[in-house]
This record gives structure tokens, sequence and C-alpha cells, in this order.
């Protein structure tokens, strides 16, 4: 590849992920008219339009989308490449960006990460809470957090925690008005906190286990949420049973604040993996996170109830 052939596509991936030629020479450090002119040479190269021009944004084309798909990774790796020699004389530095779900924040990372900030001071650290089905490569992240340990081809997966079980619960408030219930049928006659994924919009299905069976059940619903917090919260003041994974309410069954109901009945989840590119761990500001996040995981949760 000619260099000035690898610099328009850096160019062009950098302008895709800021959203504009302006943001993408900001962050090169380029003036503005110079990326304007290496997307052109690219487009004149390839013989199509790589983005679609309007007064207020720029938008791939099918060309550009395609294009976008196929060299993201490979100039990642190289950039990885490089970085791993320039490692070699100096502290972990740079920035280093963690996507991950809401609760896999709330239980895992939140009590860890200002300890790896003070660890390594060099290192800027870019936490992203999202509930969707992330891409990392496309969306400019160095590693996800996720249940289970099916990736894509290319991608790497190291478990962090045990596994773990959707817990139902409610309060001792709860419990005075409306009882306990003994039996998975019991629950028609019981209302629900639900909660609806913020990316899809989506009921989460609430899925018992019962013989070693999967089934699905369908519940009257004392109100929706779309927070774990608002989830734990509502349960605490007696509005419904309450469904998350266990290791949110751990200390609340430790206290007595939540009750455990149906424990016999909550379905499994795997184990929660971090999963990044191939190469990227030669980077030492992505290595250093992925071993900080397995010790962490390896101390914290070896065994999560």
């Amino acid at each position: 590849m000619k260099g000035s052939t690898f610099h328009q596509l850096v160019v062009f991936r950098t302008i895709v992920e800021e959203g504009s030629i302006r943001g993408a020479a900001r962050k090169l450090e380029v003036a503005p008219p110079s990326a304007s002119h290496a997307l052109k040479q690219l487009e004149a190269h390839i013989g199509l339009p790589l983005f679609t021009r309007s007064t207020r944004r720029i938008e791939l084309t099918e060309a550009g989308k395609l294009l976008h798909e196929q060299v993201s990774g490979a100039i990642s790796t190289l950039d990885f490449a490089l970085e791993s020699v320039q490692d070699l004389n100096t502290s972990p530095s740079g920035k280093v960006s963690i996507t991950l779900p809401r609760f896999a924040f709330d239980f895992f990372l939140r009590p860890i990460y200002a300890e790896f900030c003070a660890r390594y001071p060099d290192i800027q650290l870019e936490i992203s809470v999202s509930d969707k089905s992330v891409d990392i490569i496309s969306e400019g992240h160095d590693m996800g957090i996720r249940f289970g340990d099916r990736i894509d081809p290319g991608m790497v997966a190291r478990q962090l925690t045990a596994p773990m079980r959707e817990a139902l619960f409610v309060s001792e408030s709860y419990i005075e008005r409306y009882g306990v219930p003994k039996t998975p049928d019991d629950l028609k006659d019981h209302k629900l906190i639900q909660y609806r994924y913020i990316a899809s919009n989506q009921l989460a299905p609430l899925l018992l286990q019962s013989q070693g069976q999967a089934a699905s059940v369908q519940m009257p619903l004392a109100l929706i949420v779309n927070d774990t917090d608002v989830m734990v919260d509502a349960a605490r003041k007696g509005l419904g049973i309450g469904r998350i994974v266990t290791p949110l309410v751990a200390e609340d069954f430790k206290r007595g604040s939540l009750t455990p109901v149906l424990e016999a009945n909550w379905y499994p989840y795997p184990s929660l993996f971090v999963y990044f590119m191939q190469n990227s761990q030669k980077a030492r500001r992505v290595r250093v996170l992925i071993d900080f996040l397995v010790e962490k995981g390896a101390a914290l949760f070896s065994t999560i109830p």
C-alpha cells in the first residue's frame, strides 16, 4: 500500500469516527483543507463517492460503509503494532476506551475504575455505558464487556466473573401486603417491575428455570423501568417483584432490605467477559486495562451468589 493511500484511509476512518471533516482534522492535527483534499483523492482513486454531504451533516454511502468495514480493523492492527514498539521506552499512556452495559458498570467497574486511574495516571480512560450491542471497531472502542465468550472472528475474550443468575426479590412491605409466591404458577397473582432495554425499546422477557428447562413467564406489571437503580429502588418501596442479576442485590439480601423469592427457579446467565481485537493488547495502554480487569474480576468475583 502506498504511503499516500494509507494516509487517505486514516483520514477517511477518522472522518467516520468524528462525524465531520473538521473534527477529523482537529483529531489528526492537520488543517481542514488538508483532510478534505485527502478524502477527495481517495474518492478519485476509488472512483466512487464515500460520503453524501449536506450543509448539516455527512453520511457514508454504501461504498463508504463497505470500505469502512474492510479497513478499520486493518488500520487498527497497524496502529497497535507501531504503538507496541513505541511503548518499549515509555510508561503506559494515551486514551483507552471501554463500552459496557449499565449493570456491568454498576457492580463490576464502578468499584474499581478509580483505582485504575490512580495506578496509571498517564492513561485517559473513557467509559461508554450502553445497553446496545456494540461493534467496538466501528465505534472506536478498544474493548467491551458483555455476557458470554461468543465473539466475532479476529476478537479475543477473557473471563472476568463467575456465572450468575437473575434474581427475583421483594421488600418486607410487599410481603405484608401480597405474601410470597411459592411456585412459578403463583406469579400470576403478583405484579412484576418490568425492565425495558434502552437500545431496542423491547421489554426483557422474564425467564425461569424449571427441571433444567427455561420457560418464559407472563405476569401483571406494576411498572416499567429502563434503569437498574430504579428497578432496585422500586422493589425496596414495595411496588412489585424486582428482577436483576444477583450481584446488584447481594448487599440488599445480606442487610435484609430485600428478600429473594423462587430462588430455585432463577435463570442462569454466563460469566462476564472482556472482549477486544486480537492485536490490540500489543499496545500497553490497552493491555494494562485488560490485565487490571481480569485481576479484579478474579479477586472480587471469584464466586457470585
